[in-house]
Protein backbone atom coordinates (compact mmCIF):
# COMPACT_ATOMS: atom_id res chain seq x y z
CA UNK A 1 0.00 0.00 0.00
CA UNK A 2 1.37 3.40 -1.03
CA UNK A 3 0.87 6.37 1.14
CA UNK A 4 0.01 9.68 -0.46
CA UNK A 5 1.30 12.79 1.14
CA UNK A 6 -0.37 16.09 0.56
CA UNK A 7 0.84 19.38 1.81
CA UNK A 8 -1.97 21.81 2.28
CA UNK A 9 -1.17 25.36 3.22
CA UNK A 10 -4.14 27.42 3.98
CA UNK A 11 -4.31 31.13 3.31
CA UNK A 12 -4.08 31.89 6.99
CA UNK A 13 -1.00 29.71 7.47
CA UNK A 14 0.85 31.28 4.49
CA UNK A 15 -0.03 34.72 5.76
CA UNK A 16 1.34 33.87 9.19
CA UNK A 17 4.60 32.56 7.68
CA UNK A 18 5.12 35.74 5.66
CA UNK A 19 4.48 37.91 8.69
CA UNK A 20 7.07 35.98 10.67
CA UNK A 21 9.67 36.35 7.90
CA UNK A 22 9.07 40.10 7.71
CA UNK A 23 9.33 40.48 11.47
CA UNK A 24 12.64 38.61 11.45
CA UNK A 25 13.98 40.79 8.65
CA UNK A 26 12.98 43.96 10.47
CA UNK A 27 14.72 42.77 13.62
CA UNK A 28 17.94 42.29 11.64
CA UNK A 29 17.87 45.92 10.45
CA UNK A 30 17.13 47.49 13.83
CA UNK A 31 20.76 48.34 14.51
CA UNK A 32 22.37 51.39 12.93
CA UNK A 33 25.28 49.43 11.45
CA UNK A 34 22.98 47.03 9.58
CA UNK A 35 20.96 49.99 8.23
CA UNK A 36 24.20 51.61 7.08
CA UNK A 37 25.30 48.39 5.35
CA UNK A 38 21.88 48.09 3.66
CA UNK A 39 22.13 51.70 2.46
CA UNK A 40 25.62 51.11 1.05
CA UNK A 41 24.48 47.96 -0.74
CA UNK A 42 21.54 49.83 -2.28
CA UNK A 43 23.85 52.66 -3.44
CA UNK A 44 26.34 50.12 -4.85
CA UNK A 45 23.64 48.23 -6.77
CA UNK A 46 22.17 51.50 -8.12
CA UNK A 47 25.64 52.64 -9.25
CA UNK A 48 26.32 49.34 -10.99
CA UNK A 49 22.93 49.45 -12.70
CA UNK A 50 23.58 53.01 -13.91
CA UNK A 51 26.97 51.96 -15.21
CA UNK A 52 25.47 48.94 -16.95
CA UNK A 53 22.67 50.84 -18.71
CA UNK A 54 24.12 54.32 -19.38
CA UNK A 55 27.84 54.22 -18.59
CA UNK A 56 30.69 54.06 -21.08
CA UNK A 57 30.30 50.79 -22.95
CA UNK A 58 26.87 50.28 -21.35
CA UNK A 59 23.79 48.83 -22.99
CA UNK A 60 22.34 52.00 -24.57
CA UNK A 61 25.66 53.37 -25.93
CA UNK A 62 26.40 49.89 -27.28
CA UNK A 63 23.06 49.77 -29.10
CA UNK A 64 23.70 53.22 -30.62
CA UNK A 65 27.15 52.13 -31.83
CA UNK A 66 25.74 48.91 -33.27
CA UNK A 67 23.20 50.93 -35.25
CA UNK A 68 25.90 53.31 -36.51
CA UNK A 69 28.06 50.36 -37.58
CA UNK A 70 25.15 48.87 -39.55
CA UNK A 71 24.49 52.19 -41.30
CA UNK A 72 28.17 52.66 -42.13
CA UNK A 73 28.42 49.11 -43.48
CA UNK A 74 25.49 49.88 -45.80
CA UNK A 75 27.16 53.08 -47.01
CA UNK A 76 30.46 51.23 -47.50
CA UNK A 77 28.74 48.58 -49.62
CA UNK A 78 27.24 51.23 -51.89
CA UNK A 79 30.61 52.97 -52.21
CA UNK A 80 32.36 49.68 -53.01
CA UNK A 81 29.88 49.07 -55.84
CA UNK A 82 30.39 52.59 -57.17
CA UNK A 83 34.19 52.15 -57.00
CA UNK A 84 33.95 48.83 -58.84
CA UNK A 85 31.97 50.46 -61.65
CA UNK A 86 34.39 53.39 -61.86
CA UNK A 87 37.39 51.03 -61.89
CA UNK A 88 35.85 49.05 -64.76
CA UNK A 89 35.20 52.28 -66.68
CA UNK A 90 38.78 53.49 -66.11
CA UNK A 91 40.12 50.13 -67.29
CA UNK A 92 37.98 50.31 -70.45
CA UNK A 93 39.10 53.87 -71.16
CA UNK A 94 42.77 52.94 -70.72
CA UNK A 95 42.74 49.67 -72.64
CA UNK A 96 40.08 49.91 -75.32
CA UNK A 97 39.00 52.27 -78.05
CA UNK A 98 35.38 51.15 -77.90
CA UNK A 99 34.77 52.87 -74.56
CA UNK A 100 36.31 56.10 -75.83
CA UNK A 101 34.23 55.93 -79.00
CA UNK A 102 31.06 55.23 -76.98
CA UNK A 103 31.81 58.21 -74.73
CA UNK A 104 32.38 60.43 -77.78
CA UNK A 105 29.16 59.26 -79.44
CA UNK A 106 26.90 59.56 -76.40
CA UNK A 107 28.31 62.64 -74.69
CA UNK A 108 29.92 64.60 -77.51
CA UNK A 109 27.69 63.62 -80.48
CA UNK A 110 30.37 61.92 -82.61
CA UNK A 111 29.22 60.85 -86.07
CA UNK A 112 31.86 59.28 -88.33
CA UNK A 113 32.08 60.10 -92.03
CA UNK A 114 29.61 58.12 -94.17
CA UNK A 115 27.36 57.43 -91.15
CA UNK A 116 23.72 58.43 -90.84
CA UNK A 117 22.38 59.55 -87.48
CA UNK A 118 19.09 57.84 -86.62
CA UNK A 119 17.23 58.63 -83.42
CA UNK A 120 14.73 56.06 -82.24
CA UNK A 121 11.53 57.21 -80.61
CA UNK A 122 10.55 55.78 -77.27
CA UNK A 123 6.83 56.28 -77.86
CA UNK A 124 4.82 53.18 -77.11
CA UNK A 125 3.22 51.11 -79.86
CA UNK A 126 -0.11 51.79 -78.15
CA UNK A 127 0.24 55.48 -79.04
CA UNK A 128 -2.61 56.79 -81.20
CA UNK A 129 -1.59 59.91 -83.14
CA UNK A 130 -3.98 62.79 -83.37
CA UNK A 131 -4.89 63.63 -86.94
CA UNK A 132 -5.69 67.22 -87.73
CA UNK A 133 -8.38 67.88 -90.28
CA UNK A 134 -6.82 70.18 -92.90
CA UNK A 135 -10.24 71.58 -93.81
CA UNK A 136 -11.08 72.62 -90.24
CA UNK A 137 -11.37 76.32 -89.56
CA UNK A 138 -8.69 76.72 -86.93
CA UNK A 139 -6.65 79.75 -86.03
CA UNK A 140 -3.08 78.60 -86.77
CA UNK A 141 -1.51 80.81 -84.11
CA UNK A 142 -3.65 79.73 -81.17
CA UNK A 143 -4.87 76.34 -82.48
CA UNK A 144 -8.42 77.27 -81.46
CA UNK A 145 -11.61 77.54 -83.41
CA UNK A 146 -12.44 81.19 -84.07
CA UNK A 147 -15.24 82.45 -81.91
CA UNK A 148 -18.20 84.20 -83.46
CA UNK A 149 -18.35 87.83 -82.52
CA UNK A 150 -21.04 88.71 -80.02
CA UNK A 151 -23.65 90.83 -81.72
CA UNK A 152 -25.61 92.96 -79.30
CA UNK A 153 -29.37 92.82 -79.64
Amino acid sequence: MHAKFQIVISYKTLKDVLIEVLKTMLEVFKSTSSKLILGLVIILVAGLQYSFWWGEGGYFPHQALTQQIAQQAEINQELKERNRILAAEVYDLKNGTEAIEEHARLDLGLIKPHETFVQMSTISTQYKPIYIDPNAKVDMQTNETPSTPDIPD
